[in-house]
């Protein structure tokens, strides 16, 4: 019939990068309607809209997210309906089980975010590949530092890019010898000089593909407000922002976490390293954004 489609699952387009598979359903006249399945664990995120006239609708249905809003968490199960209308301020959801989600959306996004999620896939299997704890602690740093961001009051444009950036900070690490990567003693001199070019070919490796705009960033998430981090030893304004977050969500994720050559520090304890450090080598307004995110999770009192 003239103007009349039935599809059995044969969506116009899907792509998936391991944790969130996007489907399109149909689009017409700045309209996309989508099915997004999220598994159980990971975060997605919702971002104010660039104007007054973006409006997106999402119906659970399958599984339960749980949403952070205005520091209370709210669950939302199959049948649940979300409308977000001229929203100010980012929201967050955790998928609690896997979740399936139709949405419908006036602003196009959809090939915008298939391209990044090709091109993440891409990106991501090389490091998961070399060394499964890099690409989990991406992840995790990927959601402190949009928490951080949203803190400090970033804009929508430049949290999705910190979003990305975080991802992708360690994948200069896939130029580094398993070995040294999971060394479990000190290492050398010449070990410690590769592990300092990562941040570098990571961006060098960004220059070459549609992030490159996200290079800088990464390039500079080990440098320090002091001037004593690398490569380059900038200090403290010559740093991007969203570098500096990257900065203090890594560290604190990394002291957090089993390592090789130790066991895995207290959050209390690695917060308040990352205080003492506040204005030598950490920003003091971020580590003061970072730590009011830990105590709405929960992590510290």
């Amino acid at each position: 019939m003239k103007g009349l489609n039935i599809l059995k699952d044969n969506y116009l387009e899907t792509v998936s990068n391991g944790s969130t598979t996007l489907s399109l359903l149909g689009r017409s006249d700045g309209v996309e309607l989508m099915v997004q399945t999220v598994l159980k664990d990971k975060m997605f995120v919702l971002l104010p809209g660039e104007g007054e006239n973006v409006q997106e609708f999402f119906y659970i249905l399958e599984g339960e997210v749980e949403a952070e809003l205005d520091g209370e968490k709210v669950q939302i199960k199959k049948g649940g309906f979300i409308s977000a209308i001229g929203i100010e301020e980012t929201v967050y959801f955790l998928a609690k089980t896997e979740v399936k989600i139709l949405s419908v959306s006036n602003t196009p996004t959809f090939h915008y975010l298939s391209e990044e999620i090709k091109d993440l896939r891409k990106i991501g299997e090389k490091v998961e590949l070399k060394d499964r704890y890099t690409f989990k602690h991406s992840s995790r740093v990927s959601k402190y530092a949009v928490k951080t961001a949203t803190k400090m009051g970033m804009e929508r444009a430049r949290i999705h890019n910190l979003f990305i950036a975080s991802i992708l900070h360690d994948i200069g690490k896939i130029n580094i010898p398993e070995e040294v990567l999971k060394k479990p003693d000190k290492l050398t001199n010449e070990e410690f000089a590769l592990v300092k070019k990562h941040p570098g070919d990571g961006a060098e490796m960004l220059r070459q593909t549609a992030y490159a705009d996200l290079a800088d960033i990464v390039e500079q998430h080990h440098e320090r407000v002091n001037g004593r981090g690398y490569p380059f030893g900038l200090k403290d304004e010559e740093i991007l922002t969203e570098a500096k977050i990257i900065g203090v969500c890594d560290t604190f994720d990394a002291m957090t976490e089993d390592r090789a050559y130790r066991k895995a520090f207290t959050a209390e304890y690695a917060m308040k390293e990352l205080k003492d450090l506040a204005g030598i080598q950490y920003d003091p307004a971020v580590v003061e954004a970072f730590e009011q995110v830990l105590q709405e999770e929960g992590k510290i009192v």
